[in-house]
């Protein structure tokens, strides 16, 4: 066989591996084939889900476990050496890797990612680990200490999970900077990205490498500092403390602390109790809190651990005109987006359930002198959504929405953890009761079913833990004001209700977060939305995934930042107990009964591809992204008939958000082919069944070109089709099972044909027999 011959794997093991350890890159330490770097975007059409195309390089070589180097895309001899360049350069980018190779065997063709230029290499000519390292650091002229630090390695043991790409880039960044002498860093990860095992990661080669010994690492949550120290942080658990009343003991090296435990109340700092040069390292978490106001009690600190390296890690920045995280901290130096996280498939994708409530789209006014319940008159106005529940209460409204929250459930998952966001407590303690009443049988079973967990409730809290356990079935339906808005890790949760008004991008992005974990082993590939108050407009603000933007008002001298930006609404207090749902400052609310309320419209809109919400059926924009594939019938028939396997076209729609299983579901019969599924939809031709393809085939008498087995293999084949689809007759590993069983071995079998070549061509041709028009 010539090399123009040879497939790709033939070129990879003969001459691209071989160059490569040639090189001195070791086999086992340095070099991983076909890496996986992504999960594959899940695609959600209906309730039917399915995986995107993983993305993989064919090489990536390290300098050390934690350091890649190079990536290296391989072709088959028919194409040109660099062939497989621009795909490469796209990958390397998203990888932060620094040297990009591209070859077909031949030789190979280099990209320096920093420089820009390109040359090309014979396969001898293949660069060492130690050649590419110092390319690499070349003009960063570092020392031999800060050399060590930033090759010192992750913290690692047999069965630990490995960082992900994005996590190792914002680890490697860190480290690097601080090596370059940076003392504030800002990173940005969207929620459900693991923050804090990237900043355990952080805080350990920092420790590990003797760099920083005192380390404070600072949350707004009990919750979350004891997670921290029961998880990410267990293999620190002898040098680790929490601080807690006023026991300040030094003896320890890694303290976790509440940023309301150090700083006290207003006349108290109990910080102080430490040497001001005490800590070397500051990793504070959820920093867009109280930490990016300037004169916030807990950026004082900060100011005074001033000598410390800060590293600041948030999903949402905080950038208005009176609040920044960018003007402490600098510019990011590494942002992951929640738009990343879902098209990688590290994050779950949302489905949103808009639904417009009468009153809510028309307002509601009182009758002339009427007073509500309590006998208050109420005052003669237009109320609209923004009153409902804040100084106007319509009970039929809450009733309204606790039966379309639990019709939903009942529809799909009675025991989906559910999160239903109010106005206040006061709000949620009536939505608990409204829940209460629609699930009143599952109460009975066990009255932790439906739970209001405020910072007010000492019994809701205590169930938080139990909400937010996998193996914990109770509580299934829980209600909050602000408490659960941020640093709650449910990865179960699949319902969030949103019946409260959000004027802040920071407060939506951090509630839509509660959701984005996945967990596929519970059943969670993606988590619905249900929006009672137009919060899902949010989703087409540009800051809803963009970078964060300095706009602080300096007093109208920077003729950049327009000064009528709409005041954005901050977070609320939170205490130190984990708390977030301060009781609003008494005002009467007017209550009324006797108001009729009805749905007037529902819409269901996706999550695309482009990060988009789209609100097609899933009948139109299948139809619109089939025809974006194959815009004619003409041109999707040449492509059926000249594809071997019909699996990769299917595939190649799937990648286009097109799911034939949510199809064939909304077209109410799932016999029909997926060939005539795609003609159907896309083209409006007539569909057959499989049956009747079937059926047509044997009418025909093609089964009789063959006799005595060869007839029955060809025959059990096409009952196959009829019962399960093309895809199954495509693969030859079915002639291992029943009923293909009783001719003999695959081998066997092949043999009645004339041999495999033979087999595949009469499967071919029944194939084709099948979609005869």
């Amino acid at each position: 066989m010539t090399k123009h011959e040879m497939t790709e794997e033939d070129i990879k093991l003969q001459y691209i591996t071989p160059a490569i350890e040639r090189a001195g890159w070791n086999k086992l330490k340095q070099i991983k084939m076909e890496y996986n770097f992504t999960d594959g975007r899940v695609i959600v059409r209906g309730n039917v889900t399915a995986r995107g195309k993983k993305k993989r390089t064919d090489y990536l070589l390290y300098y050390k476990p934690n350091i890649p180097l190079a990536i290296i895309e391989a072709k088959d001899n028919k194409h040109s050496v660099g062939a497989g360049m621009q795909q490469a350069i796209e990958y390397a980018e998203v990888l932060d890797i620094p040297f990009v190779y591209s070859s077909n065997g031949d030789g190979f063709l280099e990209h320096d990612m920093k420089s820009g230029k390109e040359r090309e290499l014979t396969l001898e000519q293949f660069p060492s680990p130690q050649d590419l390292w110092r390319r690499h650091i070349g003009d960063k002229h570092f020392t031999p200490e800060q050399e060590e630090l930033i090759t010192e390695p992750y913290y690692f043991q047999p069965g630990d999970k490995t960082p992900r790409y994005y996590q190792r880039i914002a680890i490697n960044r860190t480290i690097d900077a601080i090596a370059r002498g940076q003392n504030r860093i800002l990173l940005v990860m969207a929620t459900g990205t693991g923050k804090t095992y990237t900043a355990f990661q952080i805080i350990h080669r920092l420790w590990k490498s003797g760099r920083k010994k005192k380390i404070l690492f600072l949350a707004d949550r009990n919750i979350l500092v004891d997670q921290t120290m029961q998880q990410d942080f267990k293999p620190f658990s002898k040098v680790m403390t929490k601080i807690e009343g006023k026991k300040l003991d030094s003896s320890y090296e890694l303290y976790l602390s509440l940023y309301q435990q150090l700083a006290g109340d207003e006349n108290e700092e109990p910080f102080r109790a430490f040497k001001s040069d005490f800590f070397d390292l500051i990793v504070i978490d959820e920093c867009h809190r109280g930490s990016a106001k300037e004169d916030s009690r807990w950026r004082r600190i900060l100011e005074y651990f001033s000598s410390a390296t800060q590293i600041g890690m948030t999903a949402t920045p905080k950038e208005t005109k009176e609040v920044s995280n960018i003007s402490y901290f600098g510019e990011p130096i590494y942002t992951y987006s929640l738009k990343q996280g879902i098209d990688d498939g590290f994050l779950a994708p949302y489905k949103v359930l808009r639904v417009g409530l009468d009153r809510d789209l028309e307002g509601w006014r009182p009758t002339a002198g009427q007073h509500d319940i309590y006998g208050f008159e109420i005052d003669d106005r237009e109320y609209n959504i923004k009153d409902f529940d804040k100084n106007l209460i319509i009970d039929e409204r809450t009733i309204a929405v606790a039966k379309r929250i639990t019709k939903f459930l009942k529809d799909t998952d009675r025991f989906a953890k559910t999160i239903v966001f109010c106005v206040d407590i006061d709000h949620a303690e009536r939505m608990r009761q409204a829940l209460v009443n629609e699930n009143a049988n599952l109460v009975a079973e066990n009255s932790k079913y439906v739970m209001r967990i405020t910072g007010d409730n000492a019994e809701g809290k205590a169930q938080l833990d139990y909400f937010i356990a996998e193996d914990s079935p109770y509580p299934v339906i829980v209600t909050t004001s602000k408490l659960m808005t941020t640093g709650v890790d449910c990865k179960t949760c699949k319902l969030i209700v949103l019946d409260n008004n959000i004027n802040s991008m920071t407060e939506f992005k951090q509630i839509i977060g509660r959701g984005t974990r996945l967990k596929p082993d519970y059943g969670k590939e993606y988590f619905t939305i249900m929006d009672f108050r137009n919060a899902c407009r949010l989703f087409a603000d540009p800051e809803f995934d963009g970078d964060p933007i300095v706009v602080i008002d300096d007093g109208g001298n920077n003729p950049e930042v327009p000064n009528d930006n709409p005041p954005v609404t901050d977070d609320p207090p939170y205490n130190g107990n984990g708390g977030g749902d301060e009781p609003s400052e008494p005002h009467h609310k007017f209550r009324v009964r006797g108001v009729e309320v009805t749905i007037l419209n529902e819409r269901v809109q996706y999550y695309d591809k482009d990060g988009k919400l789209i609100t097609e059926s899933v009948t139109d924009y299948s139809k619109k992204n089939i025809l974006g594939e194959y815009a004619t019938l003409d041109s999707f028939l040449r492509a059926w008939n000249s594809e071997e396997k019909k699996q990769a076209i299917i595939d190649e729609l799937q990648e286009r958000g097109v799911l034939l299983e949510a199809l064939r579901e909304a077209s109410g019969n799932k016999d029909i082919d997926d060939f005539d599924l795609i003609c159907h939809i896309a083209y409006d031709k007539a569909p057959l069944t499989k049956a009747e393809r079937a059926n047509n085939v044997r009418k025909r008498g093609y089964l009789y070109k063959y006799s005595g087995l060869a007839q029955e293999v060809l025959s059990a084949l096409l009952d196959k089709y009829m019962n399960e689809g093309i895809q199954d007759i495509e693969n030859i590993e079915i002639l291992s099972n029943d009923p293909f069983r009783q001719f003999g071995t695959p081998m066997k079998i092949a043999k009645l044909f004339g041999g495999k070549a033979g087999y595949k061509k009469a499967v071919k041709e029944l194939q084709d027999e099948i979609y005869v028009a």
